[in-house]
């Protein structure tokens, strides 16, 4: 297949977009898939006030070149930002099929940041992806709460970890006491200082960067805020850990988590969708209205849940999964017995 994926998200942003498209990218390829991304650093871009690793971009007629030009297999649109919607006008003018993922909760953060209602911000995602044959999410919970906001054509379409990296068998980072990490972006919609203002008898260690790190660290100087840290070292910190701490309530899913367990570092979080999707009490870490609660009953947990329950996720079936939801139910005989690409018209 041919394949194009449009996405708004891509390096050197660190997150879960970016970690799951380079992958399946990677997995697509070298199965022999042609797999075409479009991503910011081919326009003029501008930083994103308050996020400036994001990057806008301009100039987006030159999409309509590289869309015309090429006779994709499938179409995938990613994110709902600048090139998501110029590509998902560009189709839609052009009647072409495509596809479009639900990465992360946009309304709740939108909701974070200037109170925009709920209503408002899943009505506009309604609109976006409801011109889409498949709209991809990677939870079940997420799944349910977007169908109870009237989505359609939702399906199922998991996240997974590079297991030569995050696995139990590398040194545990040398610290001088016990303690809890957190890894992400540090911004409003993470919910860090709900974890921050805790009172426990472990330090906080927080990995990452992000627009609130310097409030943050202003406002707990106790906290040791170490920056982003990559591959092994990363894994390193999280196998240093008692416990994985995720106090995060805006996440569709939280490839940290499986990573955090894959080095055998039990999850405390709040019952919300990711965690709850991913973690059994007792068993890989706990899950708690009280996250005070859930930080003391994950770090009982033994390491060896944590490890298999991780074993499954795997690059190469989040592929599968990918590539399957590319073509339309309509269209799967034709293309199984043709070698020509279905998207062939343009306006």
């Amino acid at each position: 297949m041919k394949i194009l994926i449009i996405t708004d998200a891509w390096f050197p942003q660190v997150n879960g977009v970016v970690t799951t498209l380079s992958n399946v990218a990677y997995q697509l390829r070298s199965k022999g898939h042609l797999v075409d991304i479009i991503e910011p650093s081919r326009f003029k871009t501008l930083p994103l006030p308050g996020y400036r690793e994001i990057r806008i971009s301009l100039n987006l007629g030159e999409l309509k070149k590289i869309i015309k030009f090429n006779r994709y297999d499938a179409i995938h649109i990613a994110t709902e930002g600048p090139l998501g919607l110029m590509g998902r006008y560009l189709l839609i003018k052009n009647n072409l099929s495509f596809t479009t993922a639900v990465h992360t909760k946009f309304p709740e953060y939108v909701k974070a940041r200037i109170g925009l209602p709920l209503s408002w911000g899943y009505g506009l995602m309604r609109w976006f992806h409801g011109a889409a044959f498949h709209n991809l999410v990677n939870t079940q919970s997420h799944k349910d709460e977007l169908i109870s906001w009237d989505f359609k054509n939702l399906v199922m379409w998991d996240r997974a970890i590079d297991h030569t990296i995050f696995n139990a068998d590398h040194p545990k980072i040398e610290f001088s006491e016990p303690y809890l990490l957190y890894a992400g972006r540090i911004a409003v919609e993470k919910n860090i200082e709900s974890f921050l203002k805790l009172k426990t008898s472990q330090k906080k260690v927080i990995v990452g960067d992000g627009p609130q790190r310097k409030e943050l660290e202003r406002k707990y100087p106790d906290v040791k805020f170490i920056g982003y840290k990559k591959e092994i070292e990363l894994a390193r910190w999280y196998a240093g850990a008692d416990a994985f701490v995720f106090p995060s309530k805006t996440d569709t899913f939280g490839i940290v988590l499986l990573e955090a367990l894959a080095c055998g570092t039990p999850i405390a979080a709040y019952p919300v969708t990711g965690p709850k999707d991913l973690i059994v009490n007792g068993v890989n870490g706990f899950t708690d209205d009280n996250l005070l609660n859930a930080i003391n009953q994950a770090v009982k947990v033994s390491s060896s849940g944590c490890i298999d329950f991780a074993s499954s996720f795997t690059w190469d079936k989040v592929a599968e999964q990918f590539k399957n939801a590319l073509i339309p139910k309509s269209l799967e005989s034709s293309y199984k017995n043709s070698s020509r690409p279905y998207f062939s018209i343009w306006r």
